[in-house]
């Protein structure tokens, strides 16, 4: 983004915006999520996910492939069983993604307020209190009353 000629925001890199793409994907559906959950507690063997998911083994292994493409799965094969383990490494690039809002985090009038003191704006204030005013945070107007129909029939 640029704000008066100067860059505040650094360009992106292409391979780290497609491995945040495949995180955000692979955490789009609840049984994944579930998954790394369970990942994240402890290795599981694949029928033992599957079993608890009350999944069949085609379907978890769908969602399997989807999270091994975004790294955030690791498999280990010892005899017939494949042990799975949780790599925490694409979760961390998640977590810095989202970290990168946090100093701009609060209410959404704190971050207008942020913002427009950045721009040098004005803020219009409640003049009860001299602080800024947020519609979004006022509370909301009375519903309009509603007067009875003197005909009786419907409106």
């Amino acid at each position: 983004m640029v704000i008066d000629g100067e860059s505040d925001v650094e360009a992106s890199d292409p391979a780290l915006d497609r491995a945040l793409d495949e995180v955000l994907e692979a955490l789009a559906n609840p049984h994944r999520r579930d998954i790394v959950y369970l990942l994240g507690l402890q290795p599981w063997a694949v029928n033992q996910l599957a079993r608890i998911r009350g999944l069949s083994l085609p379907a978890i292994h769908k969602h399997l492939k989807i999270l091994e493409n975004a790294g955030l799965i690791s498999r280990r094969k010892q005899g017939r069983t494949t042990y799975l383990t949780l790599d925490p490494r694409p979760l961390q690039l998640l977590q810095t993604w989202v970290g990168q809002f946090h100093p701009y985090w609060g209410g959404t009038q704190a971050t207008y307020e942020n913002y427009a003191r950045h721009l040098g704006l004005e803020l219009p204030t409640d003049p009860t209190t001299d602080h800024p005013t947020d519609s979004a945070t006022d509370p909301p107007a009375a519903p309009p009353t509603l007067q009875p129909n003197p005909t009786g029939e419907p409106r």
